[in-house]
């Protein structure tokens, strides 16, 4: 089922399936931000990404002394959520634990999406809550899709992104082939706060940079004065992809977690970067998306 919220500048559309967000349009033109789901480059528009972000190593991971698979980025983004509350201007998805999903995932969780309308974008808001007798332990992690090019008889390259701080930073080194992470990085940023967008820049997967000093990143083109905005505050890993061999969108991923180093030996207990929630508290978080 979908849902749809518009005020005078913006209408977005939700989905149940995945409590995905579809579209984002700025109604001055009709102008669509977010990915059309093109099956042929990537079929998803906004995925959300729990209890892994990433890939667990081998896809398999040991959780309460027992061996479990998950797929990369983990269950939710192909489930049905179920709408549980919606006015003008919010709607709220709910997944709930099944005997499902303790089949590859062995905790009893609440997750639940909301999107509400800001003046001129949505908010994007990510509740878990332990509904075990236990701790929990997950990641979790946005990965929303734009346009780009966002106007015809533009490319690709005619678009860079501006962080609101200048920053010395390096990225994580992603293994193309395998999906997981070296303890090493490259320098990447150096007194800088562009970033050039060309395909040379995913040709080892996604850039993923660490506690940035940053929390506003805006997509930006040479050849239009269109901006797309994602205030990121929190997150302690923001990642940057599209597919390597080329396609018209980019993705901003926000993200407490990442995918497992290549020398992880599986107990989530002790993945890097993992959530641990204690009995019947609850994690939240959000971010924003502007559009002008």
């Amino acid at each position: 089922m979908k849902y749809t919220l518009e005020n005078k500048n913006v209408q977005i559309t939700t989905s149940t399936y995945g409590g995905e967000l579809n579209s984002l349009i700025s109604k001055k033109d009709n102008l669509e931000f977010l990915w059309n789901g093109d099956e042929k480059y990537w079929k998803y528009h906004s995925p959300i990404l729990f209890p892994i972000v990433g890939k667990v190593k081998n896809g398999r991971y040991i959780a309460e002394n027992k061996e479990y698979e998950l797929p990369q980025h983990g269950l939710a983004r192909t489930k049905e959520f179920k709408m549980i509350e919606k006015d003008d201007n919010h709607v709220v998805f709910e997944l709930l634990w099944s005997e499902e999903t303790l089949k590859v995932y062995p905790y009893k969780f609440s997750l639940k999406l909301s999107y509400e309308l800001l003046e001129n974008g949505v908010k994007v808001g990510y509740y878990v809550k332990n509904l075990d007798d236990k701790d929990i332990y997950f990641s979790i992690g946005g990965h929303p899709a734009f346009m780009c090019p966002l106007l015809e008889n533009e490319s690709f390259e005619d678009y860079y992104f501006e962080l609101n701080k200048k920053e010395t930073t390096n990225i994580m080194n992603l293994n193309s082939n395998t999906g997981y992470f070296s303890r090493t990085e490259s320098e990447f940023l150096k007194d800088e706060s562009i970033i050039n967008l060309n395909l040379e820049l995913f040709k080892s997967d996604a850039i993923v940079f660490k506690n940035l000093k940053s929390n506003l990143i805006t997509l930006k083109s040479n050849k239009n004065d269109r901006e797309l905005s994602m205030d990121f505050t929190g997150f302690p890993y923001l990642a940057i992809w599209t597919k390597p061999t080329g396609a018209p969108f980019v993705c901003l991923e926000p993200w407490y977690g990442h995918a497992d180093f290549a020398d992880f030996k599986g107990d989530i207990t002790e993945k890097a970067a993992i959530e641990k929630l204690s009995i019947g508290s609850e994690f939240t978080s959000s971010y924003n998306l502007y559009i002008k």
